[in-house]
């Protein structure tokens, strides 16, 4: 657990969070906890039990806004793109008067990033503070989703080159991530237009509006889901299609070799009968002939459909 005094995004680390339980008389505390750490946050800032509950859960959490006297709960999931696979890690926020406690379970890339942007903007209270996090959280939503639709398009390349059984499973596993963020953003963007429209004390109303931009921001990555889930659609149509093409060609192939073979099947049929009176049978070089005759026949034909654009 770190606990920092912010006075103009300039950090100062202090050894006792109990003195973040008395407001500075500038800037605010910024107390960076894990999970097994609440049992000592929570009797110095009044957390509610089943507010700790949640944060110890080991389900997922849904994103919300929970407001008390002294005090808002809110939960919001930050995103990540890991080989492969879309990940949700619930960032646990406690906004007070004069202090902000975030508590992870995992470490969270946006708490890092909003670092410079603190310093940046100067920040000296703690609803600017919840602001900028929340901003850097939903807009990491946009580079996984960029980088979901390089996938795809990666994966629609591949499957007009070389259709192989694996981009089938490829299809099916981004289609189930892509479904059930999709339907994780739901909530999400309920949380936000809370924070944009609610009566919240804790949090300035001019900033409130802030939070409005956030929402339109979530709203357009729904939108952006949306669109990525047609598009896999589409990549399931292109991959039957393309196999089906595959099967045609390669029954084109197998076609075109029967007919081949059929005359000089045709030939070595008639000449295998028990028969003495076939023309030519008894020719010295009788058996040259017909291998010299079912050649000229068989280059004759391939090249036939090769001009007919059949091979």
């Amino acid at each position: 657990m770190k606990t920092r005094l912010v006075r103009k995004g300039v950090f100062t680390l202090i050894e006792d969070v109990r003195e973040a339980v008395t407001p500075p008389s500038d800037g605010f505390y910024w107390i960076d906890a894990d999970v097994d750490e609440l049992a000592s946050l929570q009797p110095l800032f009044g957390l509610h039990d089943l507010e700790v509950e949640d944060c110890l859960s080991e389900e997922e959490q849904r994103p919300k806004l929970e407001v008390h006297e002294g005090h808002y709960f809110i939960v919001i999931n930050s995103i990540r793109f890991d080989d492969e696979e879309i990940f949700l890690r619930a960032l646990n926020i406690f906004l007070g008067r004069h202090y902000i406690i975030t508590v992870t379970r995992q470490k969270i890339n946006e708490l890092r990033s909003v670092k410079p942007i603190l310093l940046q903007e100067q920040v000296d209270q703690p609803d600017v503070f919840l602001y900028h996090l929340i901003d850097r959280v939903v807009d990491n939503y946009f580079l996984v989703g960029d980088r979901i639709e390089t996938r795809i398009d990666q994966l629609e390349e591949d499957i007009l080159m070389h259709t192989k059984k694996s981009h089938l499973e490829e299809i099916i596993n981004l289609r189930s991530e892509i479904l059930w963020l999709r339907k994780a953003l739901g909530p999400q963007k309920e949380l936000l237009h809370a924070l944009n429209k609610r009566d919240l004390k804790l949090i300035d109303n001019q900033l409130q509006h802030y939070f409005g931009d956030i929402h339109e921001n979530a709203v357009k990555i729904a939108e952006a889901f949306d669109t990525y889930r047609d598009l896999i659609g589409n990549l399931r149509e292109a991959y039957q299609s393309s196999l089906a093409g595959r099967a045609n060609e390669i029954m084109r192939v197998f076609t075109a070799l029967t007919t081949i073979f059929m005359p000089l099947t045709f030939i070595t049929g008639i000449y295998g009968m028990n028969v003495d009176n076939l023309p030519g049978a008894h020719y010295r070089w009788a058996a040259y002939g017909l291998l010299g005759l079912m050649l000229v026949v068989g280059i004759g034909m391939f090249y036939l459909f090769r001009r007919k654009n059949w091979l």
